[in-house]
């Protein structure tokens, strides 16, 4: 019935035909790749997918590390990470794998490299792999412009060259692998004078490593495009595997995350938008989560996105297959939409609180989504995390809620109170379209039709097509459920429909620890291509405060990580390693208490000078660990303070903010 009822360039008669970055945009198909030797741990699309993890420990410390990983392997971690920043610490890593495999473990080791080539030879010599960063590897980076002659730059190609090849001919000979790793915030100054700061440079920076190799005939090789902005590094990663396959290049194993994603709830989230999405396309063979916490705390949640894929194939309904995209995978657009109320057009994103199982019956009920009443004055506060839109389902409010917040009910709770409040009518597809067609009552600027791509038919298209009243709430109930989303929203693009949309998911049989990576994923995926204007997410219980309270935040954090509506501090800190200079997670913690309260300031909070400032990337302020207790203090990407001791770096922070005129001082309405 559906089929004949979609678009020319959509149907289900044939299969996806080829899709360049993934094998199919609506049918769960792991993207297929060559396979690589680690140890006895073998990587690519014919193995699952991978789970790894990087120490914190001083390299230098053999037992600590040793323990450390341990408590790695048994949480779930596949190949254990091992900073290697000088030749010292990559001689202690024949002493970490020795002790790790009398112990009987046998995890393969890798050795993280940046800037020290003459220790990413001696580790190939010992462990399993080497990651190695491009951007740093026989470079210096000044943050100098240079307009390179064609000549000038192949000369350097050639320099990179002659760098490069010993050890890539040691790894050949060792069989040892190697991670060509692109760091979006450490690209040399020669790929940003020629590409930008752009996933463009980000994948030739890696290409021109790989082209070595294939010359070389090595392909034990893996590849990596990281970001701490998902959206950068989702497109990053989908140009990648285009220019693999345009070049004829072999299709090499894939290695996704989201470098400093930061901590707690929104480190998860981060990472879940931008490691999901491409899972959710097939795309990804191993999967690092970067929080700020200790490492064999990674594996788990690294584990839950990757556990999701297990059986998606079996689990998904069908989905009519997409021939003509009109999204560009590689570069954010939001998708062009008419204003309805708030809605749509230039708006941001609204955030729908789902009340439907929880009375409304006074203003203690609201606190969790951010409005607070005052009896006092008798006025009512919203906080930043005030949601928009309250969803009461069949039982009205109470009480007149506040200006800032508009009820919705079901329709067949709205028609006998419709002329006597402001609230807004949620119909189903079938009631909207009995309503146009008996003249029932609707209301005059804003009503809510729930559907889904089953319920998509030509006469729900053209009715609200001319219908400037509409915003449509659309769900699935298909385990492929980003897709499935996906697939309508190009449906309704493809018929020039310019109806704004609201995402709405609920997790009803979901572990509450895993609802935000997978609502992050879900709707996150959607952002990232500039589709949705608005998020109601439900959970699978029947909420409490604390509940409802989650479920608000989440939806703004999931807004927050996909930078469609920012509503607080932002800060990209890394998940700390051997290289860090002070206590990572304490010092984190305490720039978050101190500055939480400034709306839309990126703090980027770095253990070292390899982290930052270009891991940073486009960080408003950066805390850099520089030595033992002494901190760089950045104003974007510039030193501003040098050596600042430890003890008083945190004020001195707040005084640059302040000098910036970006301080304000916290209150109980910004706290």
């Amino acid at each position: 019935m559906l089929d004949s009822l979609l678009s020319p360039s959509i149907a289900t008669a044939t299969p996806n035909p080829p899709v360049l970055y993934t094998p199919s945009l609506t049918q769960y198909s792991r993207r297929k790749t060559v396979t690589v030797t680690i140890g006895d741990v073998p990587m690519g699309s014919d193995y699952p997918i991978r789970v790894q993890s990087m120490t914190t420990i001083d390299t230098m410390d053999t037992m600590g590390s040793v323990e450390q990983s341990i408590r790695m392997i048994e949480a779930g971690c596949e190949y254990i990470r091992i900073t290697a920043p000088s030749v010292k610490e990559a001689q202690n890593l024949e002493n970490i794998r020795k002790e790790l495999r009398a112990r009987g473990y046998t995890t393969p080791l890798v050795a993280d490299i940046h800037f020290t080539p003459n220790a990413a030879e001696l580790a190939a010599r010992i462990v399993e792999k080497v990651r190695i960063n491009p951007g740093n590897y026989a470079d210096r980076k000044r943050f100098e412009y240079i307009d390179y002659s064609e000549d000038a730059y192949a000369a350097e190609l050639d320099r990179i060259r002659q760098k490069f090849l010993p050890l890539v001919r040691i790894c050949k000979e060792y069989g040892t692998a190697m991670r060509i790793g692109t760091n979006h915030g450490s690209l040399s100054d020669r790929i940003l004078s020629r590409y930008g700061d752009t996933p463009a440079g980000m994948v030739e920076s890696a290409l021109e490593f790989l082209r070595i190799c294939e010359d070389e005939q090595y392909y034990n090789i893996v590849l990596s495009m990281k970001s701490s902005n998902p959206q950068v590094m989702v497109q990053a990663y989908r140009l990648l595997v285009q220019r693999l396959d345009e070049e004829g290049l072999k299709p090499y194993p894939l290695h996704l995350g989201v470098t400093e994603a930061g901590e707690a709830e929104d480190g998860r989230i981060k990472s879940a938008l931008g490691i999901g999405t491409l899972l959710e396309d097939g795309i990804g063979d191993t999967v690092r989560v970067s929080l700020t916490e200790e490492p064999e705390r990674e594996a788990p949640v690294a584990s839950a996105l990757i556990n999701r894929y297990t059986n998606r194939a079996a689990e998904s309904q069908p989905i009519s297959c997409i021939t003509t995209y009109p999204i560009d995978p590689f570069k954010y657009t939001r998708r062009t939409t008419h204003e309805v109320a708030n809605f749509g057009g230039q708006n941001v994103p609204r955030v729908i609180a789902d009340f439907s199982r929880v009375p409304v019956a006074n203003h203690d009920v609201l606190p969790p989504i951010g409005h607070f009443y005052l009896p006092v004055p008798d006025k009512w506060r919203m906080n930043d995390l005030g949601a928009d839109y309250i969803y009461t389902g069949s039982h009205p409010a109470q009480f007149m809620l506040p200006n800032g917040l508009k009820e919705i009910l079901d329709y067949s709770a709205w028609l006998p109170v419709a002329t006597q409040t402001d609230a807004l009518p949620l119909l189903t597809t079938a009631d909207y379209l009995a309503a146009r067609a008996s003249a029932s009552p609707l209301h005059a600027r804003l009503n809510f039709v729930q559907t889904s791509l089953a319920e998509l038919t030509t006469e729900l298209i053209d009715a609200v097509r001319t219908d400037k009243t509409v915003v449509l709430v659309v769900n699935t109930g298909n385990a492929h459920a980003m897709p499935e989303l996906r697939r309508l929203f190009v449906e309704l693009m493809t018929q020039s429909v310019t109806t704004p949309v609201v995402v709405q998911r609920g997790y009803p049989a979901i572990p509450a620890e895993d609802i935000p990576l997978y609502a992050a994923t879900d709707v996150g995926g959607l952002l990232i291509d500039g589709l949705g204007d608005g998020i109601m997410l439900s959970g699978g219980v029947v909420p409490d405060a604390e509940e409802l309270k989650r479920l608000n935040g989440l939806a703004f954090g999931i807004l927050q990580a996909a930078r469609t509506r920012i509503t607080k501090t932002e800060y990209i800190s890394c998940p700390s390693c051997g290289r860090t200079l002070f206590d990572l997670q304490e010092t984190t913690a305490l720039i978050r208490q101190r500055t939480d309260h400034l709306k839309g300031v990126k703090i980027g909070i770095m253990g070292c000078i390899v982290n930052g400032p270009g891991e940073m990337a486009d960080a408003d302020y950066g805390y850099v660990g520089i030595g033992r207790d002494k901190i760089a203090l950045y104003r974007g990407q510039q030193v501003i303070k040098k050596s600042v001791p430890a003890d008083r770096a945190v004020d001195e922070l707040i005084d640059l903010i302040r000098e910036d005129s970006r301080w304000i001082e916290p209150t109980l309405e910004n706290a």
